[in-house]
């Protein structure tokens, strides 16, 4: 047996740099060609030369508050809002879906009919599952598409599935006595109630050695306590747009691209790429010909790991998941957008860095913008908070601090209200 999925995950990175620029010209074309969506937001461009990251980088950042207007918007007439390439009869595409799934909004996504769709059998390979195994899988299999994501990635791999779904704690640690699976695929929080109701109840888990976990947070103290029973569980970032974006390896430091995403982290509210190391939102380019995503900014925040991973994967890794990139805040009655904290940094360029910090208690708002500076010319402070004004309509005190002294966690604005 091998530790790698396929040969793809050796690859020399500037190959797959290569290999990634090179399929963009056709995938912006096909973007524009299949789907009325971005046959709008990318009207005049030309497909043929998108051929850099920094030619990709010129392109609108799709977000998914967008993306759920247009298709309120278009509901009628298209329930994927014109972004997707497949569909059934009485839509623009036709045909091509075998199934639609419906996320919170609700949000439609569609499944074409490639194996492992949604590309996840290369996140359950690096955490240990094989094929012959039985996974049981406790993803939803209804509305939502994870039980389906997960399912198909498992299959690709060769494991038989168990198909438990969520809730109904009783019959599912039945399931796991009585067939005795290799591997769970779900939520760690519904793996830690399973553990424990058998504990609890004295049932025989003790086939469950391995685990791909997804769907929230899966803190380090968590992972340990699994460990300690004998379950070696491994988490995989993934979205019901985009499918897998990253995945966990036994190395345990950060989790690596999957091989068909063009990842980007662009400061939050705008699409300017940051420097790798910054922590900002992550933003994908899906080279799926479904539902050709170009520039998605998931609303995650991450950034980017520097190294390659020890266990001899090539591709770019990232810190995991580091919070919410919408930062956006109501003061005064006023909301308050990144966005807007990005253009008073594009009228001050001697700003290198900016955090809108938001205090007092309701009712009795103040906001002060703290700044790192290149330079300090005379009058820039109050030049500064005039354009905070004009641009939020709200004063703000401005605070110069040192250079290097806020924090790289990916927040423009930090709400430090009290409510009580």
């Amino acid at each position: 047996m091998t530790d790698f999925y396929d040969a793809l995950e050796q690859r020399h990175p500037a190959d797959r740099e290569a290999a990634l620029q090179a399929a963009l010209p056709g995938h912006i074309a096909r973007a524009q060609q299949a789907t009325s969506a971005f046959a709008e937001s990318l009207a005049g461009v030309d497909a043929a030369a998108i051929t850099s990251r920094a030619a990709l980088a010129g392109l609108p950042v799709l977000r998914k508050h967008a993306l759920l207007e247009r298709q309120q918007a278009l509901r009628a007439q298209d329930p994927f809002g014109g972004f997707s390439a497949i569909g059934w009869r009485g839509l623009r595409a036709g045909s091509g879906a075998r199934r639609v799934f419906q996320s919170p909004g609700p949000i439609y996504e569609p499944e074409g009919t490639a194996p492992d769709y949604w590309r996840m059998a290369r996140a359950i390979y690096a955490a240990g599952f094989r094929a012959g195994d039985l996974a049981h899988c406790s993803f939803s299999y209804h509305l939502t598409p994870a039980g389906s994501m997960m399912e198909s990635g498992a299959h690709a791999v060769g494991c038989t599935t168990f198909a438990g779904g969520i809730g109904n704690t009783e019959l599912q640690l039945q399931a796991v006595a009585e067939l005795r699976p290799h591997g769970y695929i779900g939520t760690p929080s519904f793996l830690k109630i399973l553990v424990e109701k058998a504990a609890e109840t004295g049932t025989d888990i003790r086939s469950l050695r391995k685990g791909m976990v997804g769907g929230e947070a899966f803190p380090p103290s968590l992972r340990d306590w699994l460990t300690a029973r004998s379950i070696d569980v491994y988490q995989s970032y993934a979205t019901a747009d985009a499918g897998l974006i990253a995945y966990e390896t036994r190395a345990r430091e950060g989790l690596v691209l999957d091989e068909a995403i063009l990842l980007e982290i662009v400061r939050p509210g705008t699409g300017d790429v940051l420097p790798d190391g910054e922590v900002g939102e992550v933003v994908v380019t899906v080279l799926n010909p479904d539902y050709p995503l170009v520039r998605f900014g998931t609303g995650d925040l991450s950034a980017v790991l520097a190294g390659p991973c020890p266990t001899g994967r090539s591709n770019t890794r990232i810190k995991g998941w580091m919070g919410r990139a919408d930062q956006t805040t109501k003061v005064r009655g006023m909301f308050v957008h990144p966005s807007q904290v990005a253009d008073v940094l594009r009228r001050h360029p001697e700003i290198i860095k900016a955090r809108l910090v938001v205090e007092g208690e309701m009712a009795n708002d103040r906001m002060t913008l703290k700044i790192e500076l290149a330079a300090a010319p005379d009058g820039l402070s109050s030049a500064v908070a005039a354009s905070v004004r004009d641009l939020t309509k709200l004063r703000a005190e401005v605070l110069p601090v040192p250079s290097g002294s806020l924090p790289n966690d990916g927040k423009v604005i930090e709400d430090a209200r009290t409510y009580d």
